[in-house]
């Protein structure tokens, strides 16, 4: 009976403080985030509500990232418009929300070339391990990268279906 106590004790200790500890899954209530655009010659990242500019980031992009992503490995992050296609609560980089990279244009030209366009292209965070720190500003093989603590916010207030600009 003893054990059947501190074990319900403990228990209910470890949940207590377990509601505690900061969640990664953060509550957004504001305006809906109706599009995203991504200026890369700036590094900057901007959600919007129609015009109006709701949150900006500074961003990382691919390790190339210069130029239009044509190939799997170029290092390029995509230029053009595209969308929220998933959400990743279980990413390698802490949170992410995959883009519609590659469109069927995209796929004809790789193809054309006889290559792969590659693919699996996301606004992740940097999961403490994946940090800008002795990578460069520019570290990801094409995806658009903010902070831990901003994807969460990110990833809060983005649906599937956003539209994506990512402008040179």
């Amino acid at each position: 009976m003893l054990w059947t106590r501190r074990g319900t004790l403990f228990g209910m200790i470890a949940a207590g403080l377990s509601a505690c500890a900061p969640s990664k899954f953060r509550r957004y209530n504001g305006p809906e985030v109706t599009r995203i655009e991504v200026h890369k010659s700036a590094r900057k990242m901007y959600l919007l509500n129609d015009k109006k500019v709701l949150k900006d980031y500074d961003v990382g992009l691919g390790h190339a990232p210069v130029g239009h992503k044509q190939f799997e490995g170029d290092g390029k992050t995509p230029e053009g418009v595209y969308y929220v296609d998933r959400r990743n609560p279980n990413s390698n980089f802490h949170l992410s929300v995959g883009l519609s990279y590659p469109n069927p244009a995209d796929r004809a030209f790789a193809q054309a070339q006889g290559k792969s366009p590659g693919g699996d292209i996301f606004i992740h965070g940097q999961a403490g391990k994946h940090t800008l720190r002795g990578r460069g500003r520019d570290w990801t093989d094409g995806c658009i990268a903010v902070t831990d603590r901003e994807i969460e916010d990110v990833y809060a207030m983005v649906k599937v279906g956003t539209p994506v600009a990512i402008y040179p």
